[in-house]
């Protein structure tokens, strides 16, 4: 195998970086930061080194500025912080963190770190759970720059850059039959560079369909700078020159790895299971070639032999007939019985097809490598045992548990099976349904083939970590483990581990995972906070070690990679020979051991309960609430403080303690966050600012930092940088929380954190109470405004008058003018009458109306309203002050249009009494001011209660933001928004003729949280023949007004709209929120206007 010098010298140079990973924070901090240190004059050996390592990040930063621009480097004490998290338990502070853009920029990065000896880390999502994606040193991230793929003709291979999320590629691939082969739990988050680089599997692909049996080629860059594409013969043929000798000791290496059968045999058995621990060394066994081996090495190596800047993969068959079932067993042992079971059900006649049965085969056609999957009738088989059925409220479980004084025996196996024909389907069914015969279920055997219903099963099976975690105690870290068994040894090896963590005493850890394949993740609920506690979690994973090695001779880790967690024993489980095969590798690809050091090697066998991650509380500040200035000053007709009556205290108080709960709800919601990540695929400012967890991570240190008072220096710095990246860049539209398992909105973060700026009797916080307490007037006093501005750009003319006020916003900070900007709405234009407002001098009072008469015609109100027709119609406040833009494609204000298409469908028009001062109080809300908020939206509430005659008509709005806001809030009547109105209400009462002219359509992210992304789908599909969704558009990053005042973030956030639409040809795109289709007309090159106008082009009235 070559001398131990050669074989371990990168190792050893790793181990030397992190010896002295005190002095290079202690020397950065001066010259990242700026903050003087302490130097330790006696120790001049240690000043010297301090000041070589100072030197060396000095000059590796001036160099990098000359080819990546200042706004992708981070050196500031904030985003170094944000960026020092993964979804693993670990936490290391990064001393620089760069955003790649490009691979020339990896290479000139990398070959500058070789040159000063400064270690580097790579990091994609940050999903990882070992500790594999954070640094000390230098962090470099290959995230949104990197979504570039492209598809063979016959969509059997896909080549992608290491950015793009694993859902985004089953989203490509979908059209075509095929799928992504690796399914990790976060393949909706995780993306391509860190699923390989890890070898995730997941939960239905296995060993057969992993990463590494699927990839094809590889292009990646070397320590050295090196670009390399293993499947490119021109690169190849470079590399064969300019590197024999890399080349020449892959081949020995693959030689005498064959040569020991001992140690081949091992790799192999090893292999037939689930396995990532240490370096993969599969690929000497499988392949001859160097340069497969090589790019199979990638796979499973976290970052520490190479960047990977492109894979091309085999794609797989995605079977069109699927059902799923949950079942559950009354002991542990018998779940595992049936897993092992249903794992030996198969079908013959399919196993001889080959590619259609997505069998996987070698590059190179390798016969012995040929594994036909597709003969297995079961394709997953998820265990959940019962502390993990309890962490997402299961109702069996519930049931179950009120029945047995015992429920610790109850585990589900969530079970699938696919096909390719409904027939072949239900001969899966009745040969698992047969097998189960033979074991006892506490509930009977159901499977569904309806996606609505497994897809939920499946939603909470891949929820289960941050849920569980979402559960443990306040201010303990979630740790999960991740280990695997061969499928023989699984009954007896699982109740072993199930024991093994209670005599530990993890009353609240769970067991769950990929049981047909092995695998089990266990999660803990961990306090660090005392050395007893780190001994208790050292002492589990000693044994856990013994049992999963010693006893079953299984895998320490299966598919969440090796990185910190597991370091000091990847030399325990394979063994010797198999370890140093590992270390010469290592070597090979990272001489200086500068690739992610301290990952999968590290010579510090406690490493693994060193840079624990805490996870402190949020806590109220009530200094900094605000309430209601109304509930506060004395009335006008009072004289002194004296006449301040107890009534009013007590309203001051009340809401007081309203505005604690509310906070209080927040926090509760925030503290279980175990920033695993999950929420970055829908945060807008993900890849521009901060992202949702980073917000979340510096808001904690900086809540700890005010609770504890031990630096406030580095507290007013924090909050000071945290102005621009976690304040103002932040949408606060709430899509963060669809992606996260515990709901968590970061959103109500930031309302918060602007309600504490400005605090009671603070010059904005009166403003804003002025603005509702006379908002009528307001709206009026805007009209010349917008105004002045049209007059501006008719006499200036559109070029000068965007560069104009582009230097006046940049400047002075006023909102940015654009094209797209509206005219005021004239009043005289539109078809309001007063006969159209609700009048209630019909009525002597409302004690009239008695509760049975309420509830009578709550009871009846689909049959009032097919009787009568009527709607209440409530303008929002922006198209009551909005008109159209000066080069508008339609003629007619939003409101005269609503209401023509109305009247179109039959329906009279009311509108509720002076909506001239009503609003929903988002704009309030928006800007931290949630108590005002809530006093408008109550005073919407009051008035469109009496308009709809106490919700017996139903309630609709014209703005989505708005209607999602009233819904939160108004819960007594049926409110609707204009996509879903029509298509409920007016759909049967118009004749829709389909437009062959393409449209655009924006799906709101109010529309998104409300579930109405579909409806509004199928009603564009009503009216066009060719509906064109923008990709990977969300949230347009309007969000309200900061469209105006930081456009830069709705720049950002459609930066992929214009280049679809123009290839596309569409001349009109649609939406149902004035505000973001302002943002939308600006960004995209052509109108957007309300879905209504379209509804109304393509329908007509049924006579």
């Amino acid at each position: 195998m070559g001398s131990e010098k050669r074989m371990s010298g990168g190792v050893r140079s790793a181990c030397h970086h992190r010896r002295h990973r005190g002095s290079i924070k202690t020397a950065l901090q001066h010259v990242l930061t700026g903050v003087p240190v302490k130097e330790e004059k006696k120790d001049k050996e240690k000043k010297g080194e301090n000041d070589m390592v100072k030197s060396k990040y000095t000059s590796f930063l001036q160099e990098i500025r000359e080819f990546i621009p200042q706004e992708r480097i981070y050196t500031d004490e904030l985003r170094r912080l944000a960026w020092g998290t993964d979804a693993g338990f670990y936490r290391l502070i990064p001393q620089i963190v760069i955003r790649s853009g490009n691979e020339g920029e990896i290479s000139g990065l990398l070959r500058l770190a070789d040159r000063y000896g400064l270690p580097v880390t790579f990091r994609a999502a940050g999903t990882s759970l070992s500790g594999q994606a954070i640094s000390d040193s230098i962090l470099i991230v290959a995230d949104k720059h990197w979504e570039k793929y492209s598809i063979s003709p016959d969509h059997e291979q896909i080549t992608l850059q290491p950015g793009i999320i694993g859902q985004r590629v089953n989203e490509i691939l979908a059209p075509y039959g095929r799928k992504f082969a690796p399914d990790p739990a976060s393949v909706k988050s995780a993306m391509v560079g860190g699923i390989v680089m890890n070898n995730a599997s997941g939960m239905n692909c296995g060993t057969h369909a992993n990463s590494d049996k699927v990839l094809i080629s590889a292009r990646i860059v070397l320590a050295d700078g090196t670009v390399l594409d293993t499947g490119d013969g021109i690169s190849r043929a470079s590399f064969e020159a300019t590197h024999p000798d890399f080349l020449n000791r892959i081949r020995e290496l693959r030689d005498e790895i064959r040569a020991d059968e001992a140690l081949s045999a091992r790799i192999r058995y090893k292999y037939s299971i689930k396995n990532v621990t240490g370096l993969n060394l599969l690929p000497f066994v499988r392949f001859d070639d160097p340069f497969d081996i090589i790019a199979h090495l990638m796979v499973g190596s976290e970052g520490t032999l190479a960047f990977l800047s492109q894979v091309t993969m085999r794609t797989e068959y995605d079977y069109p007939h699927k059902a799923s079932a949950m079942l559950y067993f009354k002991s542990i042992k018998d779940a595992c019985r049936a897993v092992v079971a249903m794992k030996e059900l198969k079908n013959e006649e399919l196993g001889m097809k080959n590619e259609e049965s997505g069998c996987a085969v070698t590059p190179q056609g390798n016969s012995s490598f040929l594994i036909p999957h597709s003969s297995f009738i079961v394709k997953g088989a998820e265990l959940l045992d019962y502390k993990s059925l309890s962490s997402v409220d299961d109702p069996i479980y519930i049931r179950y548990k009120q029945e047995v004084s015992d429920p610790s025996g109850l585990t589900a196996v969530l079970t699938e099976t696919k096909a390719r024909t409904r027939e072949e389907l239900a001969q899966n069914l009745s040969a698992i349904e047969a097998c189960l015969t033979s074991f006892s279920t506490y509930t009977p055997v159901h499977f569904t083939d309806r996606p609505e219903e497994y897809s939920k099963y499946w939603a909470i099976r891949s929820g289960i970590f941050p849920s569980v975690g979402g559960t443990r105690q306040p201010g303990t870290t979630c740790l999960i483990e991740d280990v695997a068994f061969h499928i023989e040894d699984l009954p007896e090896a699982t109740a072993d581990l199930q024991q093994l963590i209670a005599r530990h005493g993890y009353d609240d850890a769970c067991i769950y995972g990929h049981a047909l394949e092995g695998n089990y993740h266990f999660i803990l609920n961990q306090s660090f906070s005392t050395d007893a506690e780190v001994k208790r979690y050292e002492e589990l994973m000693n044994d856990v070690k013994s049992l999963v090695v010693d006893k079953y001779d299984g895998s320490l880790k299966a598919e969440h990679g090796t990185g910190r967690n597991m370091a000091p024993f990847v030399k325990y489980e394979w063994g010797e020979a198999a370890f140093e095969a590992m270390k010469a590798v290592k070597q090979l690809f990272d001489p200086k051991g500068l690739l992610n050091p301290g990952v999968i090697f590290n010579d510090d066998p406690q490493c693994h309960i060193k840079d624990l991650k805490q996870l402190p509380l949020f806590q109220i500040d009530n200094s900094q609430l605000t309430i209601d200035n109304s509930m506060q000053n004395g009335s006008a007709t009072s004289n002194s403080a004296a006449q301040h009556s107890a009534a009013q205290h007590s309203a001051a108080n009340c809401q007081l303690s309203i505005v604690n709960c509310q906070l209080n709800k927040v926090h509760c919601q925030l503290n279980k966050c175990i920033e695993c990540g999950f929420c970055e695929v829908n945060c807008l400012s993900c890849g521009f600012t901060l992202s949702s967890r980073q917000r979340i991570v510096v808001q904690r240190e900086i809540s700890r930092l005010r609770q504890s008072g031990e630096d406030e220096e580095r507290l007013a710095l924090l909050e000071k940088q945290y102005r621009y990246p976690g304040n103002q860049t932040c949408a606060g539209d709430g899509l963060c929380s669809m992606s996260c398992p515990m709901n968590i909105n970061t959103g109500d973060l930031t309302h918060i954190i602007r309600q504490e700026s400005l605090p009671k009797g603070s010059l904005g916080y009166k403003a804003g109470d002025f603005a509702a307490n006379h908002f009528a007037g307001v709206k009026s006093a805007l009209r010349p405004v917008l105004s002045l501005a049209n007059f501006g750009h008719s006499l200036l003319g559109t070029k000068a008058m965007s560069s104009i006020t582009k230097s006046l916003h940049n400047i002075l900070g006023i909102p940015l003018w654009t094209p797209a900007m509206p005219l005021p709405i004239d009043n005289s234009q539109l078809t309001i009458d007063n006969s159209m407002q609700h009048d209630s001098t019909t009525s002597n009072s409302a004690a009239q109306h008695s509760a049975a008469q309420h509830s009578a015609a709550n009871c009846q109100l689909s049959i009032v309203n097919c009787q009568l027709n009527k709607v209440v119609y409530f303008p929002s406040c922006i198209n009551q002050t909005m008109g159209l833009p000066k080069r508008s494609p339609v003629v007619q204000p939003l409101v005269n249009k609503m209401i023509s298409l109305l009247r179109k469908g039959g329906y009279e028009v009311i509108f509720p009494k002076d909506m001239d001062k009503l609003c929903c109080g988002t704009i309030w809300e928006s800007k931290g001011m949630l108590d005002i908020a809530d006093r408008k939206a109550a005073e919407l509430e009051a008035s469109l209660w009496e308009a709809s005659e106490q919700g017996k008509y139903p309630v609709l709005c014209d703005q989505s933001p708005c209607l999602h806001r009233m819904r939160e809030t108004i819960k007594r009547m049926k409110l609707y928004e204009p996509a879903e109105f029509i298509y409920t209400f007016l759909r049967d009462r118009l004749v829709f003729t389909q437009t062959d002219r393409p449209v655009a359509l924006h799906i709101t992210c109010s529309m998104r949280r409300m579930g109405l992304a579909d409806t509004i789908i199928s009603l564009a599909k009503l009216c066009s023949t060719h509906v064109i969704i923008p990709e990977e558009v969300g949230c347009c990053g309007f969000a309200g007004d900061r469209g105006f005042t930081y456009p830069e973030l709705n720049s950002y956030a459609l930066r992929k709209l214009r280049p679809q639409i123009e290839a596309s040809g569409v001349a009109i795109g649609y939406s149902n929120s004035r505000t973001c289709e302002i943002g939308l007309t600006t960004n995209s090159g052509i109108p957007y206007v309300s879905i209504a106008y379209l509804v109304d082009e393509c329908t007509e009235k049924i006579e």
